[in-house]
């Protein structure tokens, strides 16, 4: 079990260095909206698993698990940004996860939003990259502000 988490860590960490240099995360997309699956960690207070939506870091991992009951869905890139400021903000609000690189078991690394973003942040500004941000002002505002609502 120790070397499944490790693996799910692994894949997140892929996740994280991916999507920082390509600018770009992909999700699998139906006429009805995007793939969602539950968690395996995590439940609601009514005991209900928290209900998580899925992303990939490059459309062949994401088309791998085009199968089952998500057979009619298709890999959607999802541009950085919009990841960023629109998905994880509103699964947060949502009390959402984010799934993270799935594979075809639907096994994968199960991220708190708001977590996921700053660590994408620290990526970009490990490797001097920037991001044109439409709600906030550059990268040190959208990660000031995440980190006095998590301290809140």
């Amino acid at each position: 079990m120790l070397q499944d988490q490790i693996t799910l860590k692994n894949r997140y960490n892929d996740f994280i260095r991916k999507v920082s240099e390509t600018e770009t995360v992909y999700g699998l997309k139906d006429d009805k909206g995007y793939a969602t699956s539950y968690s395996n960690d995590q439940e609601y207070e009514d005991g209900e698993p928290v209900q998580l939506i899925c992303f990939w870091s490059d459309a062949a991992r994401a088309k791998s698990c085009v199968d089952k009951e998500w057979n009619r869905y298709e890999a959607t890139p999802i541009s950085l940004h919009e990841f960023l400021e629109n998905w994880c903000l509103g699964m947060n609000s949502d009390g959402l996860l984010a799934g993270i690189n799935f594979d075809s078991n639907l096994l994968g690394y199960e991220a708190e939003p708001l977590e996921l973003v700053l660590d994408i942040i620290e990526e970009l500004k490990n490797n001097r990259k920037s991001l044109i941000l439409r709600k906030f002002d550059h990268l040190e505002d959208m990660e000031n502000q995440i980190r006095k609502v998590l301290k809140d």
